[in-house]
């Protein structure tokens, strides 16, 4: 069973070596090549085509989806029958065959495979003939990053992540706070329980398969059933049901009477999630580039306290205590001593780099105000949600009481008002919660790209009875 650190860890990559005598050597790549779990390692600069993918070029035609034959196959014979997929499979089998290091009989290929995929690829290979040896990482190479897509919840969120970029290996993992954190924007400017169920149920639909032209989308069903769920919940706490119905009570505040409430709310909630996204990037920092790296950098240590002296300075202000006002300028002020230092660092130095320093401190502190102002949109977002259901229900009760013809149009204009708030306020809170994740938050987790890990996979063929081989019988696949 996984711990929770395990979960805001990418998967644990292996630094391997496949191994195969010169008998064993193609089965074991197409064991390797099916199982889409080892990255192996090419070769430097180009290498000239080899037989199948001269053959491959002579047929002159797209291979869309590239197999491989369970046997070695006849390449004449496949180029006559049009097998491109086949050949296709080949030619690539063809090139890590000749990027193999050879010891006398016995060839090997080093790659990378997840340490949890290690015993399965060990039983396949060994089937062949072939085996897999694990292998201590070099140094300075930094392995790639695959993001742990295991359950259904964290597969759905695994995108959200990937949109903005590959973490580095060493980095946090944040899918899980990252899901999280999107879903309770979304919610806050989503705020309405009718719509929030609609949207919940539109995404348990998905999650069963329909509609069928939409099951491409359908691994997304819980991260659009968290959305609808937190909407739910938000549209509880102000008392929305498909308007200021009065189907809901008021427990929390209405955001039409209360709006500066709401957005002290807001704020408050950005604060906080700029404070873990400070957390984050102090131990992305601290494995990225050791303690001093942790402690200069911008989304570092001396970032938080930037950060920190000015939250304690605005709350200073705010209770009229001139010693908690003074203690946050203090921090405040050692936070932008440290970035200074670690911008004139990498700068250089010098007039040019204390030039160049001065313009990034100054704009370190401008971002941190502008960044946690930005949360001030889950409240304004929120309020036009809540000012067309209020618009929408105002004109459905004016027409209620004008007779049977306004009864039937206040119904039409509430159902279509409501369709149209429903589709233009999921766009905009889904936009805006994007943009709050990737600017606000994700542009202080990370500081580095990482790579993404890109196993090799080429099914082997079943669908074809039979295989041409180079001695001119059968095989049934």
């Amino acid at each position: 069973m996984n711990s929770w650190a395990d979960s805001l860890a990418p998967t644990r990559m292996r630094r391997v070596a496949v191994v195969a005598s010169r008998d064993a050597l193609r089965d074991t790549l197409v064991q390797v090549a099916d199982a889409d779990c080892v990255e192996l390692d090419r070769t430097h600069g180009p290498s000239p085509p080899g037989p199948a993918a001269r053959q491959l070029q002579r047929l002159d035609a797209d291979a869309r989806q590239a197999l491989l034959a369970p046997t070695e196959p006849d390449l004449d014979t496949l180029r006559r029958e049009g097998r491109a997929d086949l050949l296709a499979g080949e030619a690539q089998l063809e090139t890590y065959r000749e990027a193999a290091v050879w010891r006398g009989t016995v060839a090997g290929l080093a790659g990378w495979c997840p340490a949890e995929e290690l015993p399965r690829l060990a039983a396949r290979l060994a089937d062949v003939g072939g085996t897999v040896v694990p292998l201590r990482t070099p140094r300075g190479i930094d392995p790639p990053t695959l993001l742990s897509d295991d359950g259904t919840v964290r597969r759905s969120l695994t995108p959200l992540v990937r949109t903005y970029g590959t973490p580095p290996y060493d980095d946090v993992d944040p899918t899980l706070p990252a899901g999280i954190a999107y879903v309770v924007m979304f919610g806050m400017m989503f705020g309405d329980a009718g719509h929030g169920v609609l949207l919940l149920l539109g995404a348990l639909l998905l999650g069963s398969g329909r509609p069928a032209r939409l099951a491409s989308l359908r691994p997304l069903w819980p991260f659009l059933a968290g959305a609808g769920a937190a909407s739910t919940l938000a549209g509880v706490a102000y008392g929305e049901f498909f308007g200021p119905t009065g189907v809901l009570p008021v427990l929390w505040l209405n955001p039409l009477d209360e709006p500066m409430r709401l957005l002290g709310s807001a704020i408050a909630l950005g604060a906080v999630l700029l404070a873990l996204a400070y957390t984050a990037g102090i131990v992305n920092r601290w494995r990225e580039g050791g303690p001093g790296r942790a402690l200069y950098a911008a989304s570092g240590i001396a970032g938080a306290l930037v950060f920190l002296g000015f939250a304690v300075l605005a709350a200073g202000i705010a209770l009229h205590t001139p010693v908690i006002a003074g203690t946050g300028s203090a921090i405040a002020l050692i936070g932008l001593g440290l970035v200074g230092t670690g911008l004139l660092a990498a700068s250089g130095g010098g007039g040019s780099g204390a030039l160049q320093t001065g313009v990034q401190v100054f704009d370190v502190v401008i971002r941190i105000g502008s960044n946690t102002v930005s949360f001030a949109r889950l409240a304004a977002f929120g309020l036009t949600h809540a000012a067309l259901g209020d618009i929408v229900w105002r004109g459905t009760e004016s027409l209620a009481g004008a007779g049977p013809v306004a009864l039937v149009a206040g119904v039409l204009l509430f159902v279509l008002g409501n369709a149209l708030a429903f589709a233009l306020e999921a766009l905009v809170a889904g936009v805006q919660a994007l943009r709050l994740e990737f600017y606000e938050l994700f542009s202080r987790v990370f500081d580095a790209e990482g790579r993404p890990f890109h196993p090799w996979h080429v099914p082997t063929q079943t669908l074809d009875a039979h295989v041409p081989t180079p001695h001119g019988t059968e095989v049934t696949s």
